[in-house]
């Protein structure tokens, strides 16, 4: 009788880690990257089926800044001082942790800008940026019949003047790693490009549809790994700094356009990504020569975005500016849905200003109801 309970209960003590490891592989499988996908399963079941004889990690791989004790320690010696990060073992004795956080490290954070480890496709390979999306349907409550800025006055011609409130919306974004582990850091070198354009598929008229505007946004940036906790049981994961172009790309009086330093960061609690942005304008022409002198009394100086990952891989998510000194600014909300591989029902809404940079001081309400193309759908 003693046997027989021996073995139950080494039955019951083994399948204890094995449940963990299937809960830890069930949160893998909403890693999208492939590659990334295999790295989670790899690292959560070696958890649970350790080798024999663990090899050696290499002594010079770059590690995540720690943030909390870089800042004690170039206070307390009175000149800057990078301080690296250490991973702790975890005990053997609480295999949960250990393999439900060998699954939750692989955050859509983490899979944009490569945190955790370096994506095997190495630089100059194309990588997802902002989202890329077709909205056949993008409702407009009140179009920019007579755009205008303080320097350019009033702009009349057809196709604002002709542009009907049902149009077509679409984006497409990439970026690329130009140089990686940097400084002796896991920091990363990038340049990323986004283009959204109006489209008046709808209006039919004498001549052919039209494309009401596009927006064009070359941009460098780097992005530095960084380990601090936050409130909440947040956690600080990126810290980064961009220089960003934009411009529309058409001559006076239409021509807009404007030039940033931005700095940004990137924060997680739990299944929820905040990345804030602070910018100022610069190299930007002056006096007459600038296009939109007091954009950013519309645009703001910087916008919050945040992105929530449904378990059921639906995403909701928000980018919102506000200039407090003018009260003015623009919110944008997002909803994804799975229809089948990587193709997503998207619904975008916005309010405020600057949709578009020709409507960057026009307010208006806009719906669209299409298709998100790639796998980041919040930013």
């Amino acid at each position: 009788m003693l046997k027989r309970y021996l073995i139950i209960g080494a039955c019951l003590s083994a399948a204890v880690p094995s449940a963990v490891a299937e809960d830890a592989a069930l949160q893998c499988t909403l890693v999208r990257d492939n590659s990334l996908r295999l790295a989670c399963f790899d690292k959560v079941y070696s958890a649970q089926f350790p080798l024999q004889k663990q090899p050696a990690p290499p002594k010079s791989e770059p590690k995540a800044v720690d943030l909390v004790r870089t800042v004690d320690e170039s206070l307390n010696r009175k000149e800057a001082t990078i301080v690296f990060s250490k991973d702790k073992a975890q005990p053997l004795a609480a295999p949960t942790e250990t393999l439900l956080d060998a699954a939750d490290a692989y955050t859509p954070l983490s899979h944009m800008y490569d945190l955790d480890q370096n994506h095997t496709s190495g630089i100059l390979s194309v990588r997802e940026h902002n989202p890329m999306y077709l909205i056949p349907a993008w409702y407009n409550s009140n179009p920019n019949r007579m755009p205008q800025s303080s320097t350019r006055g009033v702009s009349e011609n057809r196709i604002s003047k002709e542009q009907k409130r049902l149009e077509a919306k679409m984006q497409a974004s990439f970026k690329t790693k130009l140089m990686e582990d940097v400084f002796k850091t896991r920091a990363d070198i990038w340049f990323g490009y986004t283009q959204t354009s109006h489209w008046q598929v709808w209006n039919q008229g004498e001549k052919s549809a039209p494309f009401r505007n596009n927006d064009y946004q070359p941009e460098f940036f780097i992005t530095q790994p960084v380990k601090a906790d936050l409130p909440g049981g947040g956690k600080l994961r990126m810290l980064g700094l961009g220089l960003v172009h934009q411009s529309n790309g058409q001559s006076r009086p239409l021509s807009r356009s404007w030039n940033r330093i931005y700095g940004m960061a990137g924060m997680e609690w739990g299944k929820l990504t905040v990345i804030p942005r602070l910018w100022v304008r610069a190299f930007d022409q002056k006096g007459e020569r600038d296009d939109n002198p007091d954009i950013s009394r519309y645009m703001g100086y910087g916008d919050l975005k945040l992105q929530y990952l449904f378990n059921n891989k639906q995403t909701i998510a928000t980018t919102m500016r506000y200039n407090p000194k003018t009260g003015r600014g623009g919110v944008q909300a997002d909803y994804t849905f799975p229809i089948k591989g990587k193709l997503k029902g998207y619904v975008q809404g916005f309010h405020g200003y600057g949709e578009s940079l020709l409507d960057y001081n026009h307010k208006h309400n806009s719906i669209g109801f299409g298709f998100m193309l790639n796998d980041w759908d919040g930013f």
